[in-house]
Parts: structure tokens; C-alpha cells; sequence
């Protein structure tokens, strides 16, 4: 009888095929039901990029309002005016300091947003319209620093960073109610309450119809 060997090429395909399986096995456990992949650190860092309002995960890098300028005019100036004093229905940048009780409030980086760190934040984010991501880490620092310039709330060459951008006083950053304790309302004893909540209710303020389109001349 004619015996049976296996050569060694097919020794190595089913050793390599042996080892892809284990490995498809070990993933596979890590993920619930089996679907999808594992996220890699290059991609969690793609998403992971939340600035939080004391600056913890602020991108390293800096800028300066004059360097900011240039980056300004370059991306933003069409839409939100040279200074800030925003373009045809694009809204301002800058002032509006005081307007947030009256009839016509204008919510700027200067007169409404509690931290430096929110306006970097959403810079990164989502500009300039229609190139979300598009700015360096160095040019949404630049840009951030032009207009806290054009605000007053830093000079000239100062040079926001990572490092400081959590310590910028803005303006109104009292001006916001202390953060919503729920879910954890707390019920006559003093414990979390889960079901059947009676609290009470107190209105401090009610919604008013603002018109904010600009109006045709």
C-alpha cells in the first residue's frame, strides 16, 4: 500500500491557518455576540476628541491671537465678519456683553460661553461650515486666541495652550445654573429616589419665543 506523506508547504498552510483561527477565536471573545471589531487605538483617538471645560484632553499645541488672525481672515472672516461681527445670517463671534436679559440676546464667545475650552472644542469639531476638522491643532488654538483677544479676555501675545486653556476667566461663566442632580432625586428620607418620585416642582423661568432670522430690508 502506497503511503501517505504530507509535504511541507501543506504543513505550513495548515499551521498558518491554524494560528489565524485561534486568533479570529480570541477576538471573536472579547466582542459580545461576535459582531464587529475590536476599535484600534488609532481609531479611538480619532474619536476621542472632547475637551472638557477645566482643558483634560486639549490637544498639545498653541497659538497666538496673531498668529490666529491670519487663520481667522483665511477660514472664518467670510462667514462671521472680519472682527467677529458676523456676515449677512451667520451669527457674531464677539460682543453682545450684557444683551443676554434683554429682548434681542446675542450668544457670542465673549457675552454667552462659560469656558475657553467649549469654544476650542467646538471650533475643532465642527469648523469652519462645510470643512468640520479641517484646522491643525496649532490654528484652532490661534483662532480661539484671536477672539478671546478681540473680547479683551487675553492680550495680544499671549499664547493659548493646552496647558492653560482651562484657566481663562471668561466673562459669564457664572452665568449658569449648577449642573441637574438628576436621576438622583432624592426622596423624603433622604435616599435616591427610582419610582413613584413625588417631588416638588418649582418653575424658575419659562421658554419665550425669540425670533432669531434676520429680517429682508
Amino acid at each position: 500500500m502506497e503511503r501517505l506523506t504530507m509535504s511541507g508547504s501543506v504543513r505550513c498552510i495548515l499551521s498558518f491557518s491554524l494560528i489565524i483561527f485561534l486568533t479570529n477565536t480570541s477576538i471573536a471573545s472579547d466582542r459580545k455576540f461576535n459582531l464587529g471589531q475590536i476599535a484600534t487605538k488609532e481609531e479611538i483617538a480619532g474619536w476621542d476628541i472632547d475637551v472638557r471645560p477645566d482643558g483634560l484632553g486639549a490637544p498639545i499645541g498653541s497659538g497666538t491671537a496673531l498668529f490666529g488672525e491670519e487663520i481667522y481672515t483665511e477660514q472664518c472672516a467670510a462667514c462671521h465678519g472680519d472682527f467677529g461681527e458676523g456676515a449677512d445670517r451667520w451669527p457674531p463671534l464677539v460682543g453682545g456683553e450684557g444683551s443676554l436679559a434683554s429682548h434681542d440676546p446675542e450668544k457670542t464667545t465673549t457675552s454667552y460661553w462659560p469656558y475657553a475650552s467649549t469654544i476650542y472644542d467646538y471650533i475643532y469639531r465642527a469648523m469652519p461650515y462645510g470643512a468640520a476638522q479641517s484646522l491643525s491643532y496649532d490654528e484652532t488654538y490661534g483662532i480661539v486666541a484671536y477672539l478671546l483677544y478681540m473680547g479683551d479676555i487675553i492680550e495680544e501675545d499671549f499664547v493659548l495652550s493646552n496647558k492653560n486653556i482651562g484657566y481663562i476667566e471668561m466673562p459669564n461663566k457664572d452665568g449658569f445654573l449648577l449642573p441637574d442632580p438628576r436621576p438622583d432625586i432624592m426622596n423624603t428620607q433622604g435616599n435616591p429616589c427610582m419610582s413613584n418620585c413625588q417631588v416638588s416642582t418649582k418653575i424658575i423661568g419659562k421658554a419665550r419665543d425669540i425670533d432669531v432670522t434676520p429680517e429682508d430690508e
